[in-house]
């Protein structure tokens, strides 16, 4: 177990597709958090020494016989806990609840009354807030020594206490945005019961991954592959501040990237670090390997094994290679498998293709995985790295290959690449680009009908998507103004040759991802 140098509040994953929000909240008040199973021993959390535990929700009924069940004595060990919706339930039940299936189940929006205000609920709070419920089952009994602190309609112990034992329960979810003053609960919860002192900051983390690095690496040299993203790059820069001249750095051209994205890498490196930098051109291979191919989980195994091949081609010719980094970050292993051995659902088949395989013979550096995207940026600007990085949008790992729907061509890469970076200039021209999260267009080979000059057209449509989001787990997409999009469109199709229509997404994830392939 990973020994933890600074104040910690501990997530214990019961199965909520919301773990990873109860971390972020967490993190915004400048407060380590780490998602852990619910299988976690307490031995495991003594070694940790969490300053307080927080017990997710969970799809599960806490009565029902494969429900997810943590170690009962993690109630007893004098941790302040904070149960949230089925933690809530597991922790009260524990402590002598009765929980049933309520006859008049809650989900959505909710006015809340707070009876007490004292310790989760402050005076800033009010009689009364909106919350968000997801429940079907509830406390129906708590015992004498549990103190009712807020209710519903429906729910008499919407929150709770235990009066002896630092147990604390909400029904609701304060994680969300749809409760309001969700995060003061969190606070309360954090600062005034856990007495947290909120000072994590990016400064004192990257000094601590440093030392990190410096520990597992030694005197050996490390790779990486550089994708033109900010999470390489910052993992690159953090990793060349601990280790200066033992990196090397593989950057390849698989003719899928955005336009001039090659050389401004190649040059933002140059003119920040003295790395030693390997640019690949291997446009050919790619391209040659993809003629043809439609589906597109095919289009990614395909991207994926010829980026292992080239990358194992340039790094053979490198000496005495040892250790392998990589960008990934903590949503990265949160959405890619099921949560830390929990039972949390996988959502999503990772996009990043530069996930190397063990067979290469490296040793896996990841220096970033315990961090979200805005703590990288953070980051990437504590370690120097220029805005036009740190600010990009993000990129797949498969690239353009993933925003063509149908087979990969030359001309249908032109397109792209042209109507993408006038979709970009128009949106920074309008102030827009910081605002907006991620930004880019989709090749539809669907020909339609049009109207250009004195002739019909039948040519392809372009598709553009913008959504806003903290963490790429969930996004809403961008209500830009109908003048920023008719800019956009205009410009596409007067200087884009092979389209006459363009179309905006409008779609949220859930249920759509960001990605259209």
């Amino acid at each position: 177990m990973q020994k933890i140098t600074h104040e910690i509040i501990l997530v214990v994953d019961f199965g909520s597709q919301y773990s990873h929000l109860i971390a972020r909240r967490i993190r915004e008040q400048n407060i380590y958090s780490k998602i852990v199973s619910y299988k976690i021993t307490p031995e495991e959390i003594k070694k940790l020494n969490p300053k307080g535990i927080i017990f997710s929700g969970g799809p599960s009924s806490v009565y029902a016989s494969n429900a997810p069940q943590c170690d009962e004595q993690i109630l007893f060990m004098d941790i302040p806990i904070l149960g949230i919706c089925y933690g809530f339930q597991l922790g009260s039940q524990i402590l002598g609840a009765e929980i049933k299936s309520s006859e008049n189940r809650e989900y959505g929006n909710t006015k809340c009354t707070i009876k007490d205000h004292t310790s989760l609920f402050d005076d800033t709070l009010g009689d009364s807030i909106d919350v968000w419920m997801s429940h079907g089952d509830q406390a129906i009994g708590l015992p004498e020594d549990f103190q009712s602190l807020a209710y519903t309609e429906n729910c008499p112990y919407a929150a709770a206490r235990h009066k002896e034992k630092s147990f604390y329960g909400v029904q609701f979810h304060p994680e969300v945005t749809h409760t309001t003053s969700g995060n003061q609960i969190i606070r309360n919860f954090l600062f005034n019961i856990c007495g947290c002192a909120g000072d994590w900051i990016m400064s004192s983390y990257i000094k601590s991954a440093v030392e990190k690095i410096q520990k597992q690496v030694g005197n050996e040299r490390v790779v990486c592959g550089l994708s033109g993203g900010v999470d390489s790059a910052v993992a690159a820069a953090l990793i060349y501040n601990a280790i200066g001249s033992k990196l090397s750095c593989i950057f390849v051209d698989n003719g899928l990237l955005r336009i001039n994205e090659f050389e401004s890498v190649i040059e933002a490196f140059n003119n920040n670090f003295k790395v030693d930098l390997h640019p690949v051109n291997a446009k050919e291979r790619f391209l040659e390997k993809l003629s043809g191919v439609t589906d597109p989980e095919q289009k990614r195994k395909i991207i994926g094994h010829e980026f292992i091949d080239v990358f194992k081609d340039e790094a053979n010719k490198l000496a005495d290679i040892k250790y392998l980094a990589q960008g990934t970050l903590y949503p990265d292993i949160i959405e890619s498998v099921s949560a830390h051995g929990g039972p949390t659902a996988t959502i999503k088949s990772h996009h990043n293709v530069g996930a190397l395989p063990a067979e290469l013979g490296f040793e896996l550096v990841e220096p970033l995985k315990e961090l979200f995207k805005d703590e990288v940026r953070k980051m990437g600007s504590e370690l120097g790295l220029p805005d036009e990085i740190i600010w990009r949008h993000p990129f797949p790992g498969p690239g353009l290959a993933i925003r063509i729907i149908g087979e990969i061509t030359q001309d249908r890469l032109e397109i792209l690449r042209c109507a993408d970076e006038i979709m970009i200039q128009e949106i920074q021209s309008a102030g827009f680009y910081g605002k907006i999260a991620q930004a880019f267009a989709v090749f539809l080979p669907v020909s339609t009908v049009g109207v250009m000059g004195d002739e019909r057209s039948y040519e392809n449509v372009i598709a553009l998507r913008a959504v806003e989001t903290t963490d790429f787990m969930t996004a809403d997409w961008v209500k830009l103004p109908y003048e920023v999009l008719a800019n956009i469109s205009s410009r596409i199709i007067n200087e884009v040759r092979g389209v006459n229509r363009v179309v905006y997404d409008i779609s949220s994830k859930p249920p759509s991802t960001i990605e259209w392939e």
